[in-house]
């Protein structure tokens, strides 16, 4: 779906916010790129699995910003003018959809929260998705203030002032706020100035190992293709330290599911990379920043419909810890997210054997809580993950038929 871009993508900006609040229709206004490419997706009208799109930011002679294929005189894209290639994370707004917008959460450098100016703010999702962002420790965010196309000048004014007062006192206290019209390209090239004034790429030089977080992975061969043209799986996702080239020897972990009898473990799965894409480019070398399609010589069977979803890829002797059962320090929110017409409702401390679901980078499983204490838990996980002491995990709990975001914890 991605077109050629100068480079690779050096950095993650994710597009969150309440559903129908336009995160797909701005992707496609500033990469030309629909992320809503599922076909269920595009029966329901909505994102439910991670989109990405690339697009590259250019600064004309005369300071205005544009994106890739938008140049304000129509001409082509000047070489000479590119500041810098983005990778856009569009997260799904739906709440019971909330688990993958916090899986998104762990790939992104940065984010932009869409706000409609034509419905009050905050809606439940926009409050929950700020609140995911506070637990991912994403700091550098714009506030999209979109759809003032349909909406007077007072009101246009009002939602301002109702999203300052929303963030005071939260992580995007000082974010910047723009109206834009996604639908009519307004306001395009400011928003552009304020995601390089705002998001900077982060500094990746000190990275001592190399970890890419699995977030699709997918079977490339048509049906009834024969044997000897069969090509091998590819997984796609983040690198979120250092680098991978064509021909590593890499392995992906927990890997895969053997079961013997009444006992089942998980084996890592070994594998060679045989080649690499991103930003549409064929490169023999990826970096972290971006998305990364990483084509391997594995049985295509594999890695088809997403199996390696929520895997991690490292090469080896990189590969972070196999857990089965997690101890955590955690930290509940005081209450959960009231939808409309709802009051808020207290969060009560973790029980014994309480199912809860969490997320850890890509990652979903499922654990029973044993020795809850106080700010402290351990939880027996329904599926291993791969995931270091210190790294942060969300916690949600069942409440009627959803899973609500409770808090998170930091894995000891």
């Amino acid at each position: 779906m991605s077109r050629k871009l100068p480079a690779q993508p050096e950095v993650n900006i994710g597009l969150i916010g309440h559903v129908d609040h336009g995160k797909t229709t701005l992707t496609q206004a500033l990469s030309g790129v629909w992320t809503d490419t599922h076909s269920e997706e595009r029966k329901r009208g909505i994102s439910i699995k991670l989109g990405y799109a690339d697009t590259a930011f250019y600064k004309t002679g005369d300071g205005q910003y544009y994106a890739t294929g938008r140049r304000p005189d129509g001409g082509d894209d000047q070489e000479n003018e590119l500041q810098r290639v983005i990778s856009f994370v569009d997260a799904p707004g739906h709440e019971t959809l909330m688990a993958t917008m916090i899986t998104g959460a762990s790939i992104m450098d940065g984010a932009m929260l869409m706000v409609a100016a034509n419905e009050t703010c905050p809606q439940p999702q926009t409050r929950e998705h700020l609140m995911a962002l506070e637990i991912a420790g994403i700091e550098n965010i714009v506030i999209v203030q979109n759809k003032i196309d349909l909406v007077t000048r007072e009101r246009a004014v009002e939602s301002f002032q109702e999203i300052k007062d929303f963030l005071k006192d939260t992580i995007a206290e000082s974010a910047p706020i723009i109206p834009v019209s996604a639908h009519h390209d307004v306001n395009l090239d400011i928003l552009i100035d304020a995601i390089e004034r705002t998001i900077p790429t982060p500094d990746r030089s000190k990275d001592t190992r190399s970890i890419m977080h699995v977030a699709r992975s997918f079977d490339i061969n048509r049906p009834g293709t024969r044997p000897s043209k069969l090509q091998g799986g590819v997984i796609g996702g983040s690198i979120v330290e250092g680098t991978f080239n064509n021909g590593d020897e890499i392995i992906i972990g927990p890997g895969r599911k053997i079961e013997n009898g009444s006992k089942t473990t998980w084996e890592p799965i070994e594998a060679t990379v045989s080649s690499m894409k991103g930003g549409g480019l064929s490169l023999d070398t990826m970096h972290s920043g971006g998305l990364c399609g990483m084509a391997t010589l594995l049985d295509p069977s594999i890695t088809t419909s997403d199996n390696l979803s929520g895997q991690v890829v490292a090469r080896k002797g990189d590969l972070p810890e196999i857990r089965n059962s997690l101890s955590i320090d955690v930290k509940l929110m005081d209450t959960m997210v009231a939808g409309e017409g709802e009051a808020p409702e207290k969060i009560y401390s973790l029980r014994n054997n309480e199912m809860l679901m969490i997320n850890v980078a890509t990652a979903t499983s499922v654990g029973v809580t044993k020795n809850a204490e106080k700010g402290k838990a351990t939880l027996d996980l329904r599926l291993p993950i791969c995931a270091d002491s210190g790294q942060r995990v969300s916690l949600s709990r069942r409440v009627g038929s959803r899973w609500r975001l409770i808090g998170y914890g930091t894995i000891q």
